[in-house]
């Protein structure tokens, strides 16, 4: 007994020693990077087992002192689909809908389009958009919301490919409220987050929450605060949640217990498995990585990011809240997400070198500048311009007019799709590099123009 005795107190300290460890190299890897990316606070947990663990560092909001804690409310982003799809589940459990019904019979503006099912929109494989997901919604009920949706219709036929979208959650949310004959935000708060014991969290109804730290937006190599946006009704179901560590590291445990509680733990596993053949990488509310055997959900939302991460077959879980939304290249708080959670887990992380959105950036940064250069050479050799003559000449004058006009198309109208959004919606994230697209397209009608004044006008050589 002795030996048994000395060999679990060695395997004890051992243990506490790799932890010790490991919460160094994490304490030291957070503060390298919190400085690096600018990122004001962080909150994180881990949960193995029963187990839980929570901590934070910095501040609720850049420039004051108020400290960021365990209980510091942060917004979770996309990670509230997770919430929402539970939702759904219990009331399948609950037998008021089954997750093969068609819209159309809990939302009768639905009737007129093709049919899509409640599974479809959990998984991503309904039709629409990124870019429609990603859509104003301002002022708009959930009612309202899936009557426009329904409006709209998909972008592409039900069930052929998979599009990650903000608009199939939103019609789960009007679902939800249909079906239970309560408000999203009463059911999600009545039947998940109080019998969770997630005290702290809320969902964001449009008006301000007291407790939730400032969000930062990334701004000219720097941050500024980002106070004004409190979350829209007719988004809540797809990023409308805020909730602390603590709370979050609750809920983690809550779905990885294997135990009924708020739902059966069979469909707590299959909330974690692929929905569908078109649907391998994404299951009901999570996304899924089968090789490493994790499910995870990050968020992001104005000045905001977040993760979540089950690993179901250890029951371990992780959390990291960041209110700091990353830049393009520069301030990015990606290394602190992922290498957090890696960390946690007892895995390395390297950040990558970020050089496609550093040099996108600093593209569209020097572009003004050359332009504004090539306005005063214009000046300069005002009369060599306006020598020009024949139509070599006249095509030399009026070719940077027309390619001023195609590069707004591109960068004001094409650029913002290819981050499945609109200009507006990515104003919200990147507020500096839009700015500076403006200022590309700006200075390169002034250019433009001024070439063509000068030519038209003086006396000529």
């Amino acid at each position: 007994m002795r030996h048994i005795l000395i060999a679990v107190l060695v395997l004890l300290a051992l243990a506490t020693s790799a932890f010790a460890q490991t919460s160094d190299d994490l304490d030291a890897f957070i503060a390298r990077h919190m400085a690096s990316s600018g990122a004001p606070g962080l909150a994180y947990a881990f949960v193995d087992g029963e187990s839980l663990v929570s901590d934070a560092s910095g501040v609720m909001r850049s420039g004051e002192n108020a400290p960021v804690t365990p209980h510091t409310l942060f917004r979770i982003g996309s990670v509230t689909k997770s919430f929402t799809a539970l939702a759904i589940v219990q009331l399948a459990e609950a037998g008021q809908l089954t997750l093969d019904d068609e819209v159309a019979s809990h939302l009768p503006a639905f009737e007129t389009q093709t049919p899509i099912t409640l599974r479809q929109l959990l998984c991503h494989t309904s039709g629409y958009s990124t870019v429609q997901g990603n859509a104003a919604a301002s002022g708009l009920t959930l009612s309202e919301r899936g009557v426009q949706l329904a409006q709209d219709g998909p972008a592409r036929t039900p069930g052929t490919g998979w599009a990650y979208s903000n608009a199939n959650y939103q019609i789960l949310g009007a679902v939800i409220e249909a079906v239970s004959g309560q408000t999203y935000p009463d059911y999600v708060e009545s039947n998940i987050l109080r019998p969770a014991g997630m005290h702290d969290s809320h969902v964001l109804n449009g008006e301000p929450v007291e407790g939730l730290a400032t969000g930062h937006q990334p701004w000219m190599f720097g941050r500024r605060p980002h106070d004004a946006h409190w979350g829209d009704w007719g988004h809540a179901p797809s990023g409308g949640i805020v909730s602390s560590a603590a709370d979050m590291a609750r809920y983690l445990s809550l779905m990885l217990n294997g135990k009924d509680d708020l739902v059966s733990a069979a469909s707590k596993a299959e909330m974690v498995r692929p929905a569908g053949e078109g649907s391998p990488y994404y299951g009901l509310g999570w996304a899924l990585d089968p090789e490493g055997g994790y499910a995870l959900h990050t968020g992001l939302t104005p000045g905001f990011e977040a993760i979540a991460l089950l690993e179901p077959a250890q029951q371990r879980g992780v959390v990291v809240l960041i209110n700091a939304s990353g830049g393009m290249g520069y301030g990015e708080v990606q290394p602190l997400l992922y290498g957090v959670t890696n960390l946690a887990l007892g895995e390395h992380y390297e950040a990558g070198a970020g050089w496609g959105p550093r040099s996108l950036y600093l593209l569209v940064l020097l572009m003004p500048l050359v332009y504004l250069a090539a306005s005063v050479s214009a000046w300069v050799l005002r009369d060599g311009l306006r020598a020009k003559s024949g139509i070599a000449g006249i095509f030399s004058l009026w070719f940077p007019l027309v390619m001023s006009g195609v590069l707004a198309v591109v960068l004001l109208g094409l650029l913002p799709r290819l981050f499945g959004t609109t200009l507006g919606g990515l104003a919200l994230y990147q507020p500096d590099f839009v700015l500076l697209l403006y200022a590309c397209v700006i200075t390169s009608a002034i250019w433009a123009v001024l070439r063509l004044v000068i030519a038209h006008t003086g006396p000529r050589a």
